[in-house]
């Protein structure tokens, strides 16, 4: 399927640079089954849900893995690193800015942490830390700082609020560099209405990684490949969810999960990477409802919510959301998709 058929222009105004307040107060654009369209917030959420129905989250936590320093060589070079992947408890692979001015053999300093460049492959670099462990954890936690995507930290620069606005408040595991951004709509108050409503809830693990950010250069969606990522489902919970009256999935890391975990046909239990790519003719196996932001034109986010929903329903709610002035993006408002059973 050609790229350009996911293309929509979007009012730059309407990127979002900080997240409603209270988180629950955003605004969410229902998608109904039958493609027609209905405004209301998250807050509204209990209210489209049945008791008996699973909310499915994404429980990851974003760590600070965006490091400054400068490059060491005959003459020094200012750079700027996003961890994205451990290899070993001293070596990462990072995305480098500008990548063009590191060679293998470069020794790097990020605040207080010695590094030495191991290899590099065109924009993405593979570092050895002087540190290795809980003992450069700590260090990346105390010298880093929150990796908001490029639309954000292009347009202003990260604060002491991103800390806690760029987390969700049920987040556990800290080895992701973007967050599961549906999930920041939830408050206590809205998972106390969540259980009073009877909705139970399961939890599963995708580590989001910093190619959720690379566009899809490819013109043809058959030309793209997927970025990997780490993540899990446990057997209990696999069981729980097949037992559910509907399966509703917070965010599409949480929906990209589910569908790696039934890859055989049936929910079961699920670990180790995936490089799920969803577009318009996939058949889901799992949820039936989708809650989730507002994605960035041609990207494999909003490939994913039009397979869910229909490439035609989709742009028709993009449209509408431009209209009535919905923010998009990471800090944006939801949406929330229902479709008729698998």
């Amino acid at each position: 399927m050609r790229v350009d058929r996911f293309d929509f222009d979007l009012p730059e105004e309407l990127i979002a640079l900080r997240p409603a307040s209270p988180r629950d107060s955003a605004r969410m654009l229902v998608v109904h089954e039958d493609g027609r369209l209905t405004h209301a917030h998250v807050r509204d959420l209990p209210a489209f849900l049945e008791s008996g129905d699973a909310l499915v989250l994404n429980d990851t936590k974003v760590f600070p893995a965006r490091l400054r320093g400068r490059r060491l060589r005959d003459t020094e070079a200012k750079i700027e690193v996003t961890l994205h992947k451990r290899l070993a408890p001293d070596r990462f692979l990072a995305f480098a800015k500008p990548a063009r001015k590191l060679a293998a053999g470069d020794r790097v300093v990020l605040g207080a942490i010695d590094a030495e460049v191991v290899l590099r492959d065109g924009g993405e670099v593979e570092l050895r830390f002087a540190l290795s462990g809980t003992a450069l954890d700590a260090a990346i936690a105390a010298e880093g700082e929150m990796p908001l995507p490029p639309y954000i930290a292009g347009k202003r620069k990260t604060d002491a609020r991103d800390i806690s606005d760029y987390q969700t408040v049920f987040a556990r595991d800290p080895r992701s560099v973007a967050a599961p951004t549906a999930g920041l709509h939830f408050t206590p108050e809205l998972f106390a209405a969540l259980d009073a409503k009877g909705v139970t809830r399961e939890t599963v693990t995708l580590h989001v990684g910093a190619g959720t950010f690379l566009p899809v250069s490819a013109d043809d969606t058959n030309g793209h490949k997927m970025h990997s990522e780490w993540a899990s489902l446990s057997a209990d919970a696999a069981a729980r969810l097949v037992r559910a009256r509907r399966i509703a999935a917070v965010g599409t890391t949480s929906l990209r999960t589910l569908e790696s975990a039934a890859r055989g046909g049936a929910l079961g239990a699920f670990e180790g990477e995936t490089d799920i790519f969803i577009t318009p003719g996939y058949e889901f196996r799992t949820a039936q409802i989708l809650l989730t932001n507002f994605h960035l034109p041609r990207s494999t986010l909003f490939m994913l919510v039009s397979a869910f929903s229909g490439l035609d329903t989709m742009r028709a709610a993009y449209a509408e959301a431009i209209h009535e002035r919905y923010r998009f993006y990471s800090y944006g408002d939801a949406c929330l998709l229902l479709r008729r059973p698998c």
